[in-house]
């Protein structure tokens, strides 16, 4: 499911109770991650629940970065699904340039959340972005000048 068929879902259901239960069945398809990938070096700091995000760089220029993530918390891997829809697959400047504040907007997540998910997902947009202005360090200083 892309962006926009997310939002037209969640927009359709006509109460909270059935958003968390697709926010629920979302984190449920995640596919498991590997237990070496579930280090301190992928733990994003900021969670109550603890949520491990491994990124993986593609060789093309300009780079795509994709994004494997897990949390031990229900929702939260719902969550984790969200921003893995928003960012894996593209390039730095895309993720850097991705309004996730009006994705949540539009989702109504920012009304229904308790405080500590939304500082959750805030740490892994965070973390997420700063891998991508790493990355664009990187292959700007790597570029021939």
């Amino acid at each position: 499911m892309d962006l926009q068929r997310l939002i037209d879902t969640f927009n359709f259901l006509d109460n909270w109770e059935d958003r968390y239960r697709l926010l629920i069945d979302m984190g449920r398809e995640l596919p498991e991650l590997p237990d070496e990938a579930r280090t301190e070096a992928n733990r994003v700091d900021g969670c109550t629940s603890n949520v491990w995000l491994e990124t993986t760089i593609s060789n093309e220029h300009p780079p795509r970065m994709f994004f494997t993530a897990d949390s031990d918390a229900f929702i939260v891997k719902g969550l984790v699904a969200i921003l893995l829809k928003a960012y894996s697959g593209k390039t730095p400047q895309e993720i850097l340039n991705t309004d996730i504040e009006s994705l949540f907007d539009d989702l109504g997540l920012s009304q229904q959340l308790t405080a500590n998910r939304r500082d959750g997902f805030v740490a892994m947009v965070k973390q997420v972005r700063n891998r991508a202005q790493a990355v664009q360090a990187d292959e700007t200083a790597g570029a021939p000048g």
